[in-house]
């Protein structure tokens, strides 16, 4: 069991490290200053996922209707997660359209969608990606393996690749999740902060 519990850690640690790439690190800040813009526009983010996906957009929303780590104001974060609306549209319309429709109903121009995804062939997120785009939505899309349907259809992609598992994906997107919002919140409204540590990074 030990051996098994070691070679699962050094997994977990791997997934962690690809947000150390250039890719990964230049899409937590790209997408870190797409929310910040967003917000200081007037806009909201809609966040979607399927299962455990499903959850971390929860989780996502949730820090910013909340608070991450110091107390301010709320900002606006919809996880597209209604149990109501979800079976509602799924038996009506159908499961594919569950997002869709809740970016018909509360996107506006100006506003991001987030969409998590392991798999990146979720086709209910790749229909929810289409009305994102045709109300004129910023795409933000966490991938992972190949990046599958959805690969090169989000303003700013993320694809999570090398690993077999969809748990380790989830926790490369979770990480970088925690940063962003980290980043965000500084910004916003701890900007002093940031520029101390800012200063302290350029002087080490």
């Amino acid at each position: 069991m030990r051996n098994t519990i070691l070679k699962s850690v050094k997994e977990g640690v791997e997934a962690l490290e690809t947000l150390q790439s250039p890719k990964g690190l230049k899409f937590i800040e790209d997408v870190a200053w797409a929310i910040i813009d967003c917000y200081k526009n007037g806009g909201k983010l809609l966040i979607a996922g399927n299962g455990g996906s499903l959850c971390d957009a929860m989780h996502f929303a949730e820090e910013l209707t909340g608070y991450f780590r110091k107390k301010r104001p709320a900002l606006p974060a919809i996880a597209l997660a209604d149990p109501g609306h979800l079976t509602c549209v799924g038996n009506d319309v159908g499961f594919d359209q569950v997002f869709a429709r809740g970016i018909e109903a509360h996107g506006n121009h100006g506003d991001l969608f987030i969409a998590l995804t392991t798999s990146g062939n979720s086709s209910n997120l790749v229909q929810a990606v289409k009305v994102a785009k045709e109300k004129k939505l910023q795409v933000v899309t966490f991938l992972g393996k190949t990046g599958g349907e959805l690969k090169g259809q989000g303003d700013f992609e993320w694809v999570v690749s090398g690993f077999k598992y969809s748990d380790r994906i989830q926790e490369a997107h979770m990480a970088a999740i925690h940063i962003i919002i980290e980043m965000v919140e500084r910004e916003l409204f701890f900007p002093v902060e940031e520029m101390e540590v800012e200063q302290v990074g350029a002087s080490l």
